[in-house]
Formats: C-alpha cells, sequence, structure tokens
C-alpha cells in the first residue's frame, strides 16, 4: 500500500501524515478489515480493492486501470465497478480503463472508445456500441445484441466459408 505514497522514496522512512493517508485509502476502498492479510489468503475482489487503495493513496485526479475487473467473478465485477463509480463522484477522480466485458460496467459508463482499423469511435455506449457504428469500424458484419436485463452481446456475423485448395490431393 505504500508504494502508493512514497514508491520513490526506496528506503525512507513513511512520514506519520503517510500512513494516515493510507489507512484512508483502505477504508475508501472497504479493505481495511484483511489489509494486513497475506495477498496470497485474499480473493480476487480483495485484491483488486488493495490494488485501488494502493492507486489512490497518493490523490491522483485521474486513474489509469488495465482490465480492473479481470479474473473477478460476477459479484465481484459488479462490486469493483460499483466501487470505481463511487470513487469517481466522491473523490472527483476520473477513470480511464481497459476492459474487454463493457457489461458489469455499462450503468457506470459516461463515454466508451473502441479501437480497430487503425481508427477509434469514441461517444456514449448507446451511440458507440451498436451493430452500424462498429461494422463501419471493423469493416466488418457486427450484432449487437440486447438482453432483457440490459447486458449487450457483441458479436461478429459468422463469414462465408473460406476457399481452401486440398494441397494433400494426388493426382
Amino acid at each position: 500500500m505504500r508504494l502508493g505514497l512514497d514508491g520513490a522514496r526506496w528506503g525512507l522512512p513513511l512520514r506519520r501524515l503517510g500512513a494516515e493517508r493510507v489507512e484512508e485509502a483502505l477504508e475508501l476502498v472497504g479493505a481495511s478489515a484483511y489489509a494486513r492479510r497475506s495477498i496470497g489468503h485474499l480473493s480476487g475482489g480483495e485484491q483488486q480493492r488493495l490494488l485501488i487503495a494502493q492507486a489512490l493513496v497518493s490523490r491522483p485526479r485521474l486513474l489509469l486501470l488495465d482490465e480492473p475487473l479481470d479474473s473477478l467473478d460476477l459479484p465481484n465485477q459488479t462490486v469493483v465497478a460499483a466501487l470505481l463509480a463511487r470513487i469517481c463522484r466522491e473523490q472527483e477522480v476520473a477513470v480511464l480503463l481497459v476492459a474487454h466485458d463493457v457489461n458489469p460496467l455499462l450503468p457506470y459508463l459516461d463515454r466508451v472508445v473502441y479501437f480497430g482499423a487503425g481508427r477509434a469511435l469514441a461517444g456514449a455506449p448507446r451511440q458507440v456500441i451498436t451493430a452500424e457504428a462498429l461494422s463501419r469500424l471493423y469493416g466488418v458484419p457486427i450484432e449487437v445484441l440486447h438482453t432483457a436485463d440490459g447486458r449487450l452481446v457483441v458479436v461478429g456475423l459468422p463469414e462465408a466459408p473460406a476457399q481452401h485448395s486440398d494441397r494433400h490431393a494426388h493426382s
């Protein structure tokens, strides 16, 4: 945890104010109860909360996250997504993250950016995550399905079968 505050100060003692900031960050993410347990004894969700606290300990204005929901079960994905939204709101921190599955994040997203074919498409989720927009971006047919509970399923449409020559045929 302290590396988030003084990681650039190798070997120098943590000031008392720094220790208080560590406790504040742990409390913010709801990790005070298990912060001193061995990381190997924590669940994926608990580990992710500690990593987020470590990133927040220096009071950043921008939090960059790479797949913060990866390897978490569905309930923990929902909890961590809601935690990030609360941090944005209460701490006035902007969060920029990479995610392959936007569904746990959909209720909280302001904007999404999709990259493909050397271009980017950005905007509100309901404007960008459409069959038309993604098909244009990727240059292949894409279908976006809306489930009854509001989740999105993005799939590439089947392509025509490839024509292969039989290189093993004997004449």
